[in-house]
């Protein structure tokens, strides 16, 4: 006993069933525990037995040990949790030895245990009906956690943090079961912001006649970002890189330009974006607007509109297309005209994987065909370009590598309250139901009921959402017929619908006005968002002229994957999101995306193919990709072969051609060839 009565700091008791817990600590950590029961004398309790617990077993000891650890300890502590009768005995015997105690409240189950635990208002956490200590809430959290799955650090950090914050054990294992309470799921608040930018009256702008009578009939001003853009010289022609949340007009900068231009004979307007579901829904708000001044066409894919049979029109005034579908067009030596503007849509697609290095490349051939037309044609003055986005880390070097002014608009209209909650595959579902029905429930200021756009990764899975909603909502996706989809956006428009279910075709642009956003995962097929798409997709929720603020929700599964190649959970996916910066936005070529934009440009422009690459954002390695060109026989010379052609105008990159080639000259069957296409595909 003599290096324990050396060693103690705090002696601890607490009733058990017939005697007395008796812990002694130092420095926050037990050096022993016994046991001890008090017997009656004369001169009042006494200590009768004492035993030390030690290695699972009782080692019995001298009574009077008890009285030497008590005298040896620097303070005594008992517990508040001990019956009023038995404290007072306890508070007797001490007496006879004049020892002082005091009454400390204390953890019950850090006594049960065998260790000292004193609680105090502020560190104490509510469950079952009693009051626990921090370090025993943290061990049931963590027990409760084990049947969720294994989460990262970052979750359990923040389910702590909630813990603490709350002080309430019971509120955060209602939260891992699916609760809602806002008080908890609440992460953070974007805040609204305003600059003072003093708007364009509608009525001062130089525009066509007809141009003019349709924007003033719309509006009286200009939103701030619009009026930046045309007082840094938007109507003069210039190039500009407009870089602005969603749903502060961005639209309309690149129509104002184009249309005007259009109708004044300045040549024609391509307004480009990623997805054919976003081409039909602007190819029909222009045909709406301007049909009755402009011929309008659209070009998505390689020659037609979803479903209505009308062909792809060359020389109409305003062509509304794809990336793919206009550059299919330049690769197959199709003549647009004169081409005034170009408003290229959503331009950080430029970061994206097989789709940035084709914007990249379709942007410098456009550049091309408006330089070699100059040459070409004299009294035709070339082609304004505008670049639209809502979300770009760095848009002061996209702006110098475009040759563009940069008007940067950092409004948000309205805040955003951003919410996480963990959920199981299996709960998510139901969850998404109690937030779709509880934001319908409710109504804007505005006198518009809150409507939900919930995204998640996969077609199949927006149909299975939305069968488990009780309210009227609607899939939407590019699997869709165009029909079906005009008819999901007019009821959603009309509040007919509380909620869409879509994969990242909506993320895109595609206008829904909804008050809350719901993330039914964080990736999009078989990849993690990025903080890029994932500020974008977020920016749908709050519209000023219809809601007064926005509500985000992540519904996170721990551990969760969803392909094999992802190196990341949920979770942890989750907090990265939250607390990134927005990614830079640059192409960058490995020796595929290099050799096909290459050749591209080759049939393209032939011998200024290099001219071509060397302005385009990514720094494409010439020398070597042209060296493959020539080995493969896709091109001879400048010129591209029959074989570079053919592969340049189906998009195909190298190894897809050679697989191609392989097998037909194997004679394999055409349907096999396409069925062994796909699950390579599929594999990859």
């Amino acid at each position: 006993m003599s290096k324990q009565l050396a060693e103690v700091g705090t002696l601890f008791l607490h009733e058990a069933r017939s005697d007395y817990t008796v812990v002694a600590n130092r420095d926050g950590s037990r050096v022993l525990r016994g046991r001890l029961e008090l017997k009656e004398t004369s001169a009042g309790p006494r200590p009768g037995k004492f035993r030390v617990l030690r290695d699972g077993e009782d080692h019995p000891r001298s009574p009077d040990e008890f009285v030497d650890l008590a005298r040896a300890a620097s303070r005594i502590r008992i517990s508040e949790q001990t019956s009023p009768e038995r404290r007072e005995r306890l508070r007797e015997m001490l007496d006879g030895y004049q020892l002082e105690a005091m009454t400390v409240r204390t953890c019950r189950r850090c006594a049960n245990d065998g260790r000292y635990g004193p609680i105090t208002e502020d560190t104490a956490i509510e469950h079952n009906g009693e009051h626990i200590c921090r370090d025993c809430a943290r061990r049931e959290l963590e027990r409760e956690l084990s049947y969720k799955g294994e989460f990262t650090g970052a979750a359990e950090e923040r389910l702590e943090e909630l813990l603490y914050d709350s002080k309430d054990l019971d509120r955060i294992v209602n939260l891992l079961q699916g609760g809602l309470d806002p008080d908890l799921t609440k992460y953070d608040e974007v805040s609204a912001t305003v600059e003072d930018v003093s708007p364009v009256r509608t009525d001062e702008l130089d525009l066509h006649p007809a141009l003019a009578d349709h924007v003033q009939d719309r509006f009286e001003e200009l939103l701030p970002v619009q009026s930046l853009s045309v007082r840094n010289g938007l109507l003069d022609g210039d190039d500009q890189l407009v870089v602005s949340a969603t749903a502060t007009g961005k639209t309309l900068v690149g129509e104002l330009a184009g249309i005007d231009r259009a109708l004044k004979g300045d040549g024609k307007l391509l307004f480009l974006v990623p997805l054919v579901a976003l081409a039909n829904q602007k190819h029909e708000d222009f045909e709406d607007r301007y049909g009755d001044v402009l011929d309008v066409s659209i070009r998505v894919g390689s020659s037609r509109i979803a479903d209505d049979g009308n062909r792809f029109d060359p020389n109409a005034d305003v062509i509304v297309g794809t990336y793919e579908g206009i550059d299919h067009a330049l690769r197959t030596g199709k003549d647009l005209g004169d081409v005034g503007t170009v408003v290229i849509d959503e331009v950080h697609t430029l970061k994206e994987g097989e789709r940035g290095h084709r914007l990249d490349g379709l942007i410098s051939r456009l550049k091309h065909y408006s330089e070699d037309r100059m040459e070409r044609h004299e009294g035709y003055d070339g082609t304004q370009f505008v670049y639209l986005s809502a979300t770009v880390g760095n848009p002061e070097w996209l702006a110098e590598r475009l040759r563009a002014t940069l008007i940067e608009f950092e409004e948000r209209p309205v805040p955003i309250e951003r919410h996480v909650t963990f959920a199981d595959g299996r709960e998510k579902a139901d969850i998404a139901d109690k937030l779709v029905k509880r934001e319908f429930d409710t109504k804007s200021s505005k006198g518009y009921r809150g409507q939900t756009i919930i995204f998640t990764n996969s077609r199949r899975r927006c149909h299975e959402i939305s069968r488990k909603l009780r309210y009227d909502s609607a899939p939407y996706h590019a699997g869709l017929d165009y029909g079906r989809r005009k008819k999901v956006e007019r009821m959603f428009g009309n509040q007919e619908l509380s909620a869409v279910v879509t994969t990242a075709a909506l993320a895109a642009g595609v206008d829904f006005p909804a008050s809350q956003v719901v993330f039914d995962t964080l990736a999009m097929g078989i990849e993690w968002l990025s903080v890029q798409e994932f500020s974008q997709m977020l920016g749908r929720a709050g519209r000023p002229d219809y809601h007064d603020r926005g509500r985000v929700y992540l519904l996170v599964e721990p551990d969760a994957v969803y392909h094999n190649s992802m190196d990341r959970t949920e979770d942890e996916v989750a907090f990265t999101l939250l607390k990134g910066e927005m990614e830079d936005v640059a192409t960058h070529y490995d020796e595929t995306a290099a050799v096909e934009e290459t050749l591209a440009n080759v049939v393209v422009a032939g011998k200024r193919a290099k001219r071509l690459n060397d302005r385009m954002i990514g720094d494409v390695p010439t020398k070597h990709a042209v060296g493959k060109l020539l080995e493969w026989e896709f091109i001879d010379g400048f010129s591209p072969t029959p074989l570079g052609r053919a592969i340049c105008r189906h998009f195909l990159a190298p190894d897809e051609a050679f697989r191609i080639l392989d097998a037909v000259r194997r004679g394999t069957d055409p349907y096999d060839l396409v069925a062994d296409l796909e699950l390579y595909d599929d594999e990859e």
